[in-house]
């Protein structure tokens, strides 16, 4: 963070609850992380940033949130009930919104899967991303990086070379900033996984910026994935997993200890103390999706979301809609949910500026 943007965020009426009175570790990419016991959460500003840390006792924040940057959502979970009626004519809005209703995780496994058998050609897929970009844009998203479900479009036997040009195409015209973050799914196993790995790294100057595991959290060992993992990092991709969202902290060590640059979800992380001080060590960044965790029953209520004991942990933790037509929710609205869970202003600025910081592609 530049001076002028520092001072920036210093403007404002929050009564100076956050400081810059501890140094932080620098994390992936040279981003700093500094918490604050004054505010009780995590500061972005790194000492090798050549900000005055004089200025610690300056309140930070920002009268209007810029939550420009979503860095979790999936391209297959933002597909609208409208879409899908377009995708697949013999589904009527109403049986449309019926396959997004669930009780449990599981249900929504179920959902997400309902919608990706609605993808059935390039054409299909540049259309959800075209839907996507103009949400993302309309909300005031200026940069996103979506999850892009190679491993599905394998498995349905699809060309992974033909839609993901036309998800290139769509790309070159969207409103906004948007890379792309490879998934694959782990129940599927790593010898898929292996061979997505193996693609995206011959597409990896073409907007690819980071492969992650998503599906099942403990439907297989982590280390089934080593290789493909370990293929990914050498053609030049960041690795972001999904763990700790529905199981435990030993889940998120798991892909800690793979070498994870940011956590998707990440919120069990809380039962080990040990584990948040080596995130807060390390800089790798949860991207929490409180809405999503809700209507997956990973939590019971927002009152008891593990957000603000992360965030009061010293954790860069940023805010992310996930699958936004399933959950029906959107970036704005994970901030003003957020607000509800008791976040100030200032809080919020810092968790909207982790999310730039977090960013792979610029």
């Amino acid at each position: 963070m530049d001076a002028f943007h520092l001072h920036s965020l210093a403007r404002g009426l929050d009564g100076g609850r956050l400081g810059l009175g501890e140094e932080g570790a620098d994390g992936p990419a040279g981003i700093g992380v500094v918490g604050t016991e004054d505010v009780k959460g995590v500061g972005v500003v790194a000492a090798n940033d050549g900000v005055d840390l004089g200025l610690e006792h300056t309140a930070i924040m920002a009268t209007v949130i810029q939550a420009d940057t979503e860095l979790h959502v999936h391209l297959e979970g933002s597909l609208e009930p409208e879409l899908l009626c377009r995708l697949d004519p013999a589904l009527s809005l109403e049986e449309a919104r019926e396959l997004y209703r669930f009780e449990s995780f599981m249900g929504f496994i179920e959902a997400f899967k309902a919608a990706v058998r609605r993808l059935q050609t390039p054409e299909h897929y540049s259309m959800a991303a075209t839907s996507l970009f103009a949400s993302l844009a309309t909300q005031g998203i200026t940069y996103a990086e979506v999850i892009f479900s190679a491993g599905v479009v394998e498995w349905k036997g699809q060309s992974l070379d033909a839609v993901w040009e036309a998800l290139r195409e769509a790309t070159l015209t969207a409103p906004l900033t948007v890379r792309w973050n490879v998934d694959v799914v782990r129940q599927l196993g790593g010898e898929p996984a292996e061979r997505v790995a193996e693609w995206a790294g011959r597409h990896v100057n073409e907007g690819i910026v980071s492969f992650g595991i998503g599906g099942d959290e403990t439907a297989l060992p982590a280390l089934e994935f080593a290789r493909a993992v370990a293929m990914a990092r050498e053609a030049g991709l960041r690795f972001t997993p999904h763990a700790g969202e529905t199981s435990t902290a030993e889940n998120v060590w798991e892909m800690v200890r793979m070498g994870a640059d940011r956590i998707g979800h990440g919120i069990r992380s809380v039962e080990d103390a040990s584990l948040l001080a080596t995130l807060k060590e390390r800089g790798i960044a949860l991207e929490v999706c409180p809405t999503s965790n809700l209507r997956t029953g990973s939590v019971a209520s927002l009152a008891v979301h593990p957000l603000r004991a992360l965030f009061d942990a010293g954790v860069m933790v940023t805010l992310n809609s996930d699958d936004p037509a399933i959950f029906e929710c959107s970036l704005l609205g994970e901030f003003e949910a957020a607000r509800g869970m008791g976040f100030t202003e200032a809080e919020l600025a810092v968790i909207a500026e982790n999310a730039r910081r977090c960013r792979f592609g610029v």
